[in-house]
């Protein structure tokens, strides 16, 4: 009995002393490398889910050529967000312009262990009924529909992202950092290709539950706060959501655990990447969300 606990001792012992090793082996490796090299390595490693880092806020934000841009976008959508561990209020924005149907989506939460917003720009063919809009997929705009986005994101008052961009899919993502969505405020900023398409989006903020005198409209440009979701939930719903929560908090502790011995997401995700390919992975779950949308059109 007594030689059976001593090996088993030592097995355990050999293997805490070589993954204390290894450990040190991947962080001398990546402070060995200058931060040109880990951008080009870590974009390099993000493009496959279309996304690239920002190293002047330390956050993540979606490509143009993202692969999410075939999929286009559905309500149902965000009602499937939740099996993901994403938590979010959104805020979808529909409006009629050029015998089409548009849609501007806002999201801002918890996406797993990431807290970010979103703004997306997405059309119909034809004018749908009102009554068929939450059942439509809608397509991403081509290049020459997009329009200028931009939001800053706060987290209780602070600053976490400020993006802007001529895109369809505009985002921000802070690895590690846990949040609830009411805990977010975004004030965001939509520069149309047209006054009229402008005005039409004004429309539909309106047409949300939005005050006329909270949205600024400036020749093709609207500018707006979004701090809550119009969109009510039942106890279930809520219970769920606390749930998910609750399994978010523990991801985002224990990625901040693990990385501790780096600060910035830049380094903290490289390691992930060298030490436990798995969390890498899990880091992009929004990557699995967006395969749902392929399986359903």
């Amino acid at each position: 009995m007594y030689l059976f606990f001593g090996i088993f001792f030592l097995i355990l012992l050999f293997f805490f002393c070589l993954n204390f090793w290894r450990r040190k082996k991947i962080i001398k490796k990546i402070c060995g490398m200058s931060t040109e090299e880990k951008c080009c390595l870590l974009d390099e490693l993000l493009e496959p889910f279309g996304f690239c880092y920002m190293p002047s806020q330390d956050i993540f934000t979606s490509r143009i050529d993202a692969m999410q841009r075939e999929f286009g976008y559905c309500a149902l959508y965000d009602k499937a967000a939740l099996s993901f561990h994403m938590v979010f209020d959104c805020l979808p924005v529909y409006f009629n312009y050029n015998a089409r149907t548009w849609l501007v989506e806002l999201w801002k939460g918890q996406y797993g262990i990431n807290t970010g917003g979103e703004i997306g720009i997405y059309y119909a063919d034809d004018i749908i009924p009102e009554s068929k809009w939450e059942n439509t997929i809608f397509q991403c705009v081509k290049n020459e529909d997009m329009a200028g986005l931009s939001f800053n994101l706060f987290r209780k008052g602070m600053g976490i992202a400020d993006v802007g961009a001529r895109h369809w899919w505009l985002t921000a993502f802070s690895v590690g950092r846990f949040s609830h969505p009411e805990d977010l405020y975004m004030r965001a900023s939509i520069t149309f290709p047209h006054h009229e398409m402008a005005e039409a989006f004004t429309e539909g903020l309106v047409r949300t539950g939005y005050c006329p005198d909270d949205i600024c409209i400036c020749h093709h440009t609207v500018t707006f706060s979004f701090a809550k979701s119009f969109v009510k939930y039942g106890c279930l719903r809520r219970l769920h959501i606390r749930l998910v929560q609750c399994a978010n908090r523990f991801w985002c502790r224990t990625y901040l655990f693990i990385t501790r011995p780096f600060c910035l997401s830049l380094d903290k995700i490289l390691y992930l990447y060298y030490y436990l390919p798995f969390i890498f992975r899990k880091i992009l779950r929004i990557k699995k969300y967006k395969k749902i949308k392929r399986k359903r059109r």
